[in-house]
């Protein structure tokens, strides 16, 4: 059995919402597995927030850019231990450096901007002379790209959540501000996927999974349980896949109705969300 600590206990409550006696319960039952320790939760009937276990990012800067062609899209988080040092007008000037370098060269992979020279220095470099600077670890946490027909980008105020998106036609009427609102959407609803099977097969699973477990908490038939948790995880498809979503303008039409009404053809191609601290 693994020693289950309070610090691990409060980590598990920040991030599911769940009372100190649940979340220490559940770690003790799950031998302080934290994935499985929000799953059984779950399970139990209990709401729980969406905050990752894997989350490695408290403060920093979070900035997403389109090309001036607008066929390619960049987000970057750059992560630090304090909003003050988040806020230093040097890391933010950074920030956009590797922004701007980025979509300057079309540099696609994460490893490919650590190795990228700005300033004579690479960004690794750039990182660690920061960090002489400040005392702070710092590290760029992550950096992700969309290419696509037109793409758009959204930095939602204080610039600690932002998004890309990508859609397949340009010559649609109002396509500016449809793309906008797509970016504003994937920024508010936070989906996994784009449609039903772009959710990975271990996502399905343990969707199925715990919706068995539900039932079974609420007392339904064995023979019941499969059938439920499927209806249980076509929900889970409208709340958390970006076409089957809501359109938080106007929640009588999903996010795909409203962009084929614009155009029948219209969808999205791929999109990219950060946010600190998730």
């Amino acid at each position: 059995m693994a020693n289950i600590t309070a610090s691990e206990v409060n980590k598990l409550r920040q991030m599911t919402g769940a009372g100190m006696m649940d979340c220490k319960h559940a770690l003790v039952e799950t031998d302080g597995d934290f994935e499985k320790a929000v799953d059984y939760l779950r399970k139990k009937g209990q709401k729980v927030a969406s905050k990752r276990a894997d989350r490695d990012a408290s403060e920093g800067i979070v900035i997403a850019k389109t090309s001036d062609d607008k066929t390619f899209s960049i987000v970057i988080m750059l992560n630090c231990e304090t909003d003050f040092v988040g806020k230093n007008q040097e890391f933010v000037d950074f920030a956009n450096a590797i922004v701007n370098k980025g979509l300057a060269d079309r540099i696609s992979s994460i490893e490919d901007m650590k190795a990228t020279i700005i300033n004579g220095r690479t960004v690794t470099e750039g990182i660690t002379d920061l960090i002489g600077k400040t005392g702070e670890k710092m590290g760029l946490a992550h950096y992700e790209c969309v290419k696509a027909p037109v793409t758009f980008a959204y930095n939602h105020h204080g610039n600690r959540l932002a998004t890309i998106v990508g859609l397949n036609k340009v010559q649609v009427s109002g396509i500016e501000e449809i793309g906008h609102e797509i970016a504003m959407q994937v920024a508010a609803m936070n989906p996994v996927a784009i449609d039903k099977d772009d959710v990975d097969s271990h996502t399905v699973e343990r969707e199925i999974e715990i919706g068995k477990e539900q039932a079974r908490q609420e007392g339904k038939p064995e023979e019941m349980v499969e059938k439920i948790a499927l209806g249980k995880l076509q929900r889970f498809y409208k709340e958390n896949t970006l076409l089957n979503q809501e359109f938080i303008k106007d929640n009588k039409v999903t996010v795909g109705q409203f962009l084929r009404n614009a155009d029948k053809e219209l969808t999205v191609t791929a999109f990219k969300r950060f946010k600190l601290g998730e």
